[in-house]
């Protein structure tokens, strides 16, 4: 895997590339780098070869990198970042982290992948992850004062997420409760938080966090609802994964740092300016039945509050569909 990862770092000049000097340049044999290359096919990497000119990447790519990541870091972001780990494939970035957690890792312990295997998002759904398209980030902090001290910590997330995007020029971004962000109404991207310890006592958080960055229409049939990615949602150049990254750290690590202290309230006024659902009809898939209603947005604690028949009612936990009205 590293010889191919190597390979894909030359050809990501967009340039054609003979074997032989790509061998050269990696000292191996060009049936090595042939066989490299045909792992990468393996990936979903499409390569051009042409007889006489060598190969080249038929798509544009750009590899996570961690000198241009750190470079994009705040130096209070530097100072937070304990770690930070860069896979070409994972099962799970989130995965990853929780197991590291219970290696004592430290806060601040950041990873990202180029795929996943088997992404999670929210009730063990898949998360689709291919090869080099979209970011696919995690980070770990410990909570000393228990689980209570995290209470809105996905939705604060998702106000980061969003203020990092809109920094990078990406506009007109929403946030659907409870963790998903929303572009033109679609699917842009989402965050699972998850966490263990005990009730009274410490506890570690990895927040992680998937966005569509340039979503292959192919890959995208494995999706079960609307989606968008930065590239169609910003019809532009989507920004470049690695200074996402950093944009999104920058943010991340700050947060979470000083989360236990400051709680949701400083990032609930934020999140009721990017509400998708407020104003809008809703029904509410609780553990005790589906609830029709209007959404009339969320409070202190990251609740939502939906208006019907009944009054307004207050939900913590449930997944919530936009619907038309009737």
């Amino acid at each position: 895997m590293a010889t191919r990862h190597r390979i894909l770092q030359l050809l990501q000049d967009g340039h054609f590339h003979s074997g032989e000097a790509l061998g050269k340049c990696l000292g191996i044999s060009r049936a090595a780098v042939w066989k490299a290359l045909q792992s990468a096919g393996e990936l979903g990497v499409r390569i051009d070869a042409v007889s006489g000119r060598g190969y080249r990447l038929a798509d544009p790519l750009e590899l996570l990198d961690h000198t241009q990541i750190y470079s994009a870091l705040a130096t209070t972001s530097q100072e937070l970042l304990a770690r930070l780990h860069l896979f070409e494939i994972l099962d799970s970035t989130n995965e990853f982290l929780m197991t590291r957690a219970a290696e004592e890792a430290d806060s601040g312990t950041v990873c990202l992948a180029e795929m996943q295997r088997a992404g999670r998002g929210r009730r063990g759904r898949s998360w689709v992850s291919p090869f080099g398209a979209n970011l696919y980030l995690s980070v770990l902090w410990r909570f000393a004062q228990g689980p209570h001290a995290a209470q809105g910590l996905s939705l604060a997330v998702g106000v980061v997420v969003a203020d990092a995007l809109r920094e990078l020029g990406i506009t007109d971004v929403q946030l659907k409760w409870p963790n998903d962000l929303l572009g033109g109404g679609a699917k842009l991207a989402g965050v699972l938080i998850e966490m263990a310890g005990e009730a009274g006592g410490p506890c570690h958080v990895v927040a992680g966090i998937g966005i569509n960055v340039c979503m292959s229409e192919d890959v995208a049939t494995e999706i079960d609802q609307e989606w968008t990615d930065l590239t169609r949602h910003a019809d532009r150049p989507p920004p470049s994964r690695n200074a996402l990254a950093g944009a999104i750290l920058n943010r991340l690590l700050p947060c979470m740092a000083g989360y236990e202290e400051s709680g949701f309230l400083p990032y609930l006024e934020r999140w009721r300016q990017l509400d998708a659902l407020c104003e809008q009809p809703v029904t509410v898939h609780s553990p005790s039945g589906e609830v029709y209603g209007e959404g009339v947005g969320i409070d202190e604690t990251g609740a939502l509050r939906v208006r019907h028949s009944g009054g307004i009612s207050r939900f913590s936990a449930g997944e919530v569909t936009l619907r038309r009205a009737q």
